[in-house]
């Protein structure tokens, strides 16, 4: 069957709310890139994360296939069981990447360890819009109220754990401390990068974590004021079950994975579905992903975020990631086929 649709591109057209056409091909293994090359063993294991938090049936029972799988055979169940389809919006792809911050801080304050990670407090849950960060930050609603998980020492680097949704706390004893997103105040986002360049504090070329990081800690009263730029801010929970050497929770509720989880459109990459990668750029990449995670800007049938793990150096290879490619989402078979036009 494989074979029979090698030189097809069997379309479907949909049009969304927003009258954006969106296709959706059904290509050949053979059309994907480096596909044979993969570790599809490493794949499938982290398939078989959440696939068993998929409830449609198609799903459930190749989930129960999946586990009687060796990894050596991996390739051949996503063969045998899915195709590849090619979902496009028009726009071209982009791939960038997140990472888990990992911050120093305490569960008690301190002159060193001051700037606290909040809960969410009880009325801004009913909130469409809540206060502001100036007003969170510059006022007294949030003080003795006990809604401090804990206490972090550089301003910067928890407004970027913010925008990250999760990150881990190295205390002094040397344990860690998981926290995950836990509600926000209900103000768009405004991106301070965007803003430095319209200042022409940077170059559109500059901007990047680290340069805006740099840029703030140089300038404390003018960075303070950019930081205020942005209006909305994030409340956190504390993660317990969670293991510090496993990777944080997506969307799934799951841990994702250290380069082979992803961050997509759930518009038009079904969560949990595998999804095969090619990066281009300066270090080209091949290799099947899963869709574990989303993310307020991920929006788009070609648009993805790449998870590179916990840490510094993760921080830094994901701020370096804006390159284009494409991605192809494997759907069960049957699945992938009711997507064809009725008259084929």
């Amino acid at each position: 069957m494989i074979e029979a649709f090698r030189s097809l591109f069997l379309v479907a057209v949909m049009t969304t709310s927003a009258s954006a056409e969106v296709t959706r091909s059904i290509l050949s293994y053979d059309d994907l890139n480096g596909w044979a090359a993969d570790d599809h063993g490493a794949a499938l294991s982290v398939f078989l994360n959440t696939c068993g938090d998929l409830d449609d049936p198609d799903w459930q029972a190749l989930c129960g296939v999946a586990r009687t799988y060796k990894p050596d055979a991996a390739r051949s169940f996503f063969e045998l069981f899915f195709r590849p389809v090619l979902v496009e919006d028009g726009k071209d792809g982009l791939f960038t990447g997140y990472f888990e911050p990992e911050l120093d801080g305490s569960k008690t304050r301190s002159e060193r360890y001051k700037y606290p990670i909040y809960k969410m407090p009880p009325e801004a849950r009913g909130a469409e819009k809540w206060l502001s960060r100036r007003d969170l930050l510059t006022g007294d609603v949030m003080q003795g109220r006990g809604l401090e998980i804990a206490w972090v020492d550089d301003p910067v680097e928890l407004f970027f754990l913010q925008i990250q949704g999760s990150g881990r706390i190295r205390l002094p004893d040397g344990r860690a401390l998981r926290v995950g997103y836990g509600g926000a105040n209900g103000h768009p986002y405004r991106s301070i990068g965007s803003e430095l360049i319209r200042r022409g504090a940077l170059g559109a070329h500059q901007v990047s974590a680290q340069m805006i990081k740099s840029w703030v800690r140089k300038n404390p009263e003018a960075g303070t004021e950019l930081l205020f730029h942005n209006p909305s801010y994030v409340f956190f929970r504390e993660v317990n079950r969670v293991a510090p050497e496993f990777g944080p929770l997506g969307a799934m509720n799951r841990s994702v994975t250290t380069m082979r989880s992803i961050a997509a459109d759930p518009a038009y990459t079904p969560l949990g579905a595998p999804v095969w990668v090619e990066k281009d750029g300066k270090d080209p990449l091949r290799r099947l992903m899963i869709a574990q995670d989303t993310g307020s800007a991920i929006k788009g049938a070609q648009r993805a975020d790449i998870f590179f793990g916990t840490g510094d150096a993760a921080g830094a290879a994901a701020g370096r990631l804006k390159d284009p490619g494409r991605m192809v989402v494997l759907l069960p078979i049957q699945r992938a086929y009711a997507l064809l036009p009725d008259e084929f």
